[in-house]
């Protein structure tokens, strides 16, 4: 076990009381609960729709489906990030296009990458809001213009979070967020599709059951004794189980994001002078939900960052990487592109750890570890 863990999952009394509540209304699969916490999720973004499903890579999945991404289809996208972002485009036959990030200092998917990539073939952009620091949306969206692209937008880091006062989640023609344990909303799995338009929705409620025109749920309450199946669907619904854990996380949020602002600004105050590391979004302004705390060693490679990492282990400090690039896994090599600054950043980020209940002097520790291991 780590002295210091890279994350711990803010659970108290709040969710156990309230699974129990569901677990004695003897309706756990999609339901009362997913209902609520679709509406209160909706609310909170400002946005309009929301469906709560399985896991975020469904969202993505249907979110292709719903912007009618077909096969031989261009989809322009990062390479740094989770590989679910990137294996959506391929569950849909559609060939996924990478694009670099903009900066050691912003992480974000590049603009002006995005627009030397688009071929004729190009039907969408996929964004992902690194760490819950938001990609620069009025030049995507201007990109996405100009040459009549859907965008998708991957917020699984991003609840609340917001570019120029807007919440993360309500640019793009869809939006997908994940609630795996680790994740700012923690339910296990799960993850919700947002969007404001409602065909969209309506489209994307029919695919997450098996294409049926009623749920179970519904037809329980008498609103309907039949359905019918009018496309062919998946099973990609999220239970109340989840939903239930979904809908106290997010009346939690509010304070806990709050404290990671403060974590943060404690951690840029203490490693500003440590010349050896980069600090990435360092003057970013609009609000984040600091999912991730990551910072990048200079003059590096993988081999030194491997052995700063294992030093860190040894004195019982977690840490992680956000992430290994996707173009270079086996899968994808085939696809044959160069991105030197996510190469670099994907080689010499380390992860530190972040969570609400982190202490000052547990800051202080780290950074001092840290500081002795380069």
């Amino acid at each position: 076990m780590y002295k210091i863990p890279l994350f711990d999952l803010n659970y108290d009394k709040r969710e156990e009381s309230a699974i129990i509540e569901t677990l004695r209304s003897k309706w756990i699969s999609t339901g009362p609960k997913t209902q609520e916490f679709e509406s209160k999720f909706a609310k909170a973004i400002n946005a309009k729709f929301a469906l709560g499903l399985a896991n975020c890579t469904t969202s993505l999945h249907l979110a292709l489906l719903a912007v009618n991404i077909k096969e031989g289809d261009e989809v322009i996208c990062p390479s740094l990030t989770f590989v679910a972002t990137v294996n959506a485009i391929k569950y849909v036959d559609a060939i996924p296009v990478f694009a670099d990030i903009v900066s050691y200092d912003d992480l974000t998917i590049d603009p002006l990458d995005i627009e030397r990539k688009i071929t004729g073939k190009t039907k969408a952009i996929i964004v992902m809001h690194y760490g819950g620091f938001a990609c620069d949306m009025d030049k995507i969206l201007s990109i996405a213009g100009k040459y009549d692209l859907k965008v998708i937008e991957d917020a699984s880091h991003g609840p609340l979070a917001e570019y120029n006062g807007q919440k993360l989640g309500t640019f793009g023609h869809v939006s997908c967020f994940s609630f795996f344990s680790n994740k700012n909303i923690g339910t296990g799995e799960g993850g919700m599709l947002v969007t404001n338009d409602e065909s969209i929705y309506q489209h994307v409620k029919l695919l997450r059951s098996h294409g049926m025109t009623t749920l179970s749920y519904e037809r329980s309450k008498g609103h309907s004794v039949e359905y019918d199946v009018v496309e062919l669907g998946y099973n990609y619904r999220m239970d109340d189980i989840r939903a239930t854990l979904g809908i106290v996380q997010l009346e939690k949020l509010g304070k806990d994001l709050q404290k990671r602002v403060e974590i943060r600004n404690n951690y840029i105050e203490l490693l500003r002078d440590v010349e050896n590391i980069i600090l990435p979004f360092q003057n970013f302004r609009s609000f984040s939900s600091n999912y991730i705390m990551p910072v990048i060693l200079r003059q590096s490679d993988s081999n030194n960052r491997k052995r700063v990492r294992e030093k860190l282990a040894e004195y019982g400090i977690q840490t992680s990487v956000h992430y290994p690039a996707v173009h270079r896994f086996s899968i994808y090599t085939e696809n044959s592109v160069t991105l030197p600054v996510t190469e670099y950043v994907s080689d010499n980020l380390i992860s530190l750890p972040i969570y609400s209940t982190l202490t000052s002097e547990n800051i202080i520790l780290i950074i001092k570890k840290l500081k002795s291991c380069l």
